[in-house]
């Protein structure tokens, strides 16, 4: 009996492996035969790992043997009567496909049977055995390509890895949309042979032509733009002449470049890695760029947000202040958000990145701590401005005293708040340091308000002459608001020099305030002077070194 059980263990363990090898995924994909319309492959071609594969296809290329270089390549999706036929050509196609559009990372090409990437432990598949291997994306119409190298075993033989019949199916395709266009076809052969750079001669001599003709073309444009009508008009903030032109001229530009690159001159994959997604972002900023300069140009007609004018006092000036305020937050978030939708659909759309993803995963978190970093001050401005459009401390249009220097507010920014100071000069203070400031707002809740004069007088100086004197200044300053009850003369403090005394001087609006403050001071001095000459002295004596 513990024969039998010994026995039985003893099968069971040796069977293990089996069961496990047998559970775990397919390495390869499995067929019948490998393109048996072709006939026996060739003795120096090596398909046994990826980078070999390829390897042999392009070694054949440049021979330009595409019946050997046909056995690279997984034909099954072609009846067996047609490869013989039907597989040079897509080959062909291939090999077009691989000068321009393909980019091949021979570094992370394995060169082993089972694909394995064995350099890093947090690549996504490391350690893992591989049967389909991606090598870029082409895309082709409004959808992306795949194409593939994936390892195939026969019934009988080895496994190899061959394009796969996905890509080969759509080689036709993408060669009628990528292949030589038929002015390149019509050009010298002398032209089309290999320069530099995997370069040919007609593409280093064209792509500067094509630039130049681009930036003329768009110049032209601009230019025509700009004189469509006189230039007061054309430099108005209202004119939408101003609002497209910019966003038209780097979309002519845009598509200009597109149909010469598309139908002109189809330019290999080392210019056009870097021109498509260049392309789409053109397109995408030319598209939002105009969104964003034609909402401009209706909100500035719709709401003034000129500074001076909503400074101004009166019925209503509140509301238009806090609408300004707000419009001018609504527009700065929409460009944020503009911004971000335009850097995800050129991401979505340029197939480049979705290529080179595993390497921008790789580099995520030293490029996030970078931009973090970079970015840090930029990031605080643009919350500190969406912070005042929310709490109004501070909106377009109000009289404000910053670190000593009274201005109006103009402009709230990103990154800066734009103040004109009451002489014409304009202060420009970033938001961060605007909203981590204290600073009066002279216009908030109610702009009536009351200033303050203070003046130093003797301490036998009679302060009732002075008060009726100051009754009498504000009594025929008509700006001053009737309100008996704002009005005030005190004795505010005392020293060795003689007595502070303080004159309060009601003012209507934020505007009037100063300019009042300096007039009613002027007359209070000269009422003060009048009654020193009259043998009651009013002011200290004290000499200039004893008040220094």
């Amino acid at each position: 009996m513990h024969r039998f059980v010994l026995a039985a263990a003893l099968a069971l363990i040796t069977a293990l492996p089996g069961l496990a090898q047998d559970s775990a995924p397919d390495r390869w994909y499995k067929t019948e035969m490998v393109n048996s319309g072709l006939g026996d492959a060739p003795q120096n071609i090596d398909r046994t790992t990826p980078r070999s594969s390829l390897e042999s296809f392009m070694f054949r290329a440049d021979d330009e043997d595409w019946q050997g270089a046909a056995h690279m390549l997984d034909l099954s999706s072609i009846p067996p009567s047609r490869q013989a036929e039907e597989g040079p050509r897509r080959a062909r196609a291939f090999s077009t496909l691989l000068d321009r559009k393909i980019i091949v990372d021979w570094y992370d090409l394995r060169d082993r049977p089972d694909g394995v990437d064995a350099r890093s432990a947090d690549a996504p598949m490391a350690g893992e055995p591989r049967r389909s291997l991606l090598l870029w994306y082409i895309k082709l119409g409004d959808r992306p390509v795949p194409i593939r190298i994936n390892r195939v075993k026969p019934a009988v033989g080895e496994p190899v890895w061959l394009v796969s019949r996905q890509t080969v199916m759509a080689l036709p395709a993408l060669e009628a949309a990528y292949g030589p266009t038929e002015l390149e076809l019509m050009l010298p052969e002398a032209l089309r042979e290999k320069a530099f750079w995997n370069l040919r001669w007609w593409e280093v001599i064209a792509f500067p032509l094509v630039l130049l003709a681009t930036g003329a073309i768009g110049f032209a444009v601009n230019r025509g733009l700009s004189r469509g009508f006189g230039r007061t008009h054309r430099d108005a903030p209202t004119s939408m002449l101003v609002a497209v032109r910019a966003p038209a001229t780097l979309a002519v530009m845009t598509v200009t470049m597109t149909l010469i690159t598309h139908h002109l001159f189809v330019f290999s994959g080392r210019i056009d890695t870097v021109l498509s997604p260049l392309l789409i972002l053109g397109a995408v900023v030319a598209a939002l760029w105009f969104i964003v300069n034609v909402a401009d140009v209706i909100l500035t007609r719709l709401v003034n947000f000129d500074g001076d004018d909503l400074a101004e006092m009166g019925e209503g000036q509140e509301q238009r202040r806090n609408i300004a305020t707000r419009v001018s937050a609504a527009r700065r978030m929409v460009i944020v958000i503009v911004v971000l939708v335009g850097a995800g659909i050129t991401l979505n759309e340029a197939s480049v990145m979705r290529s080179l993803g595993l390497s921008l995963l790789a580099s995520a978190g030293t490029a996030t701590i970078i931009l973090a970093y970079a970015g840090r001050n930029i990031l605080t401005n643009i919350m500190a401005s969406l912070q005042i459009a929310l709490n109004q401390s501070a909106r377009i249009g109000d009289k404000v005293l910053y670190k000593d220097h009274l201005c109006s507010v103009e402009r709230i920014h990103f990154t800066y708040v734009q103040l004109r100071v009451w002489t014409g000069r304009r202060l420009v203070v970033p938001v961060v340091d605007f909203v981590s400031e204290p600073f009066e707002n002279w216009t908030m809740r109610d702009p009536y308000m009351i200033r303050e004069i203070v003046l130093r007088l003797a301490h036998d100086a009679d302060i009732s002459l002075l008060r009726d004197a100051y009754h009498t200044v504000l009594d025929g300053i008509d700006a001053i608001p009737d309100r008996p009850l704002d009005r005030g003369v005190y004795v505010k403090d005392h020293d060795v020099f003689g007595q502070v005394v303080l004159f309060l001087v009601p003012t209507p609006d934020p505007n009037s305030a100063w300019p009042l403050e300096c007039e009613v001071r002027e007359k209070l001095l000269e009422q003060a002077r009048r009654i020193d000459d009259t043998a009651q002295p009013v002011f200290p004596q004290v000499a200039a070194a004893q008040a220094a």
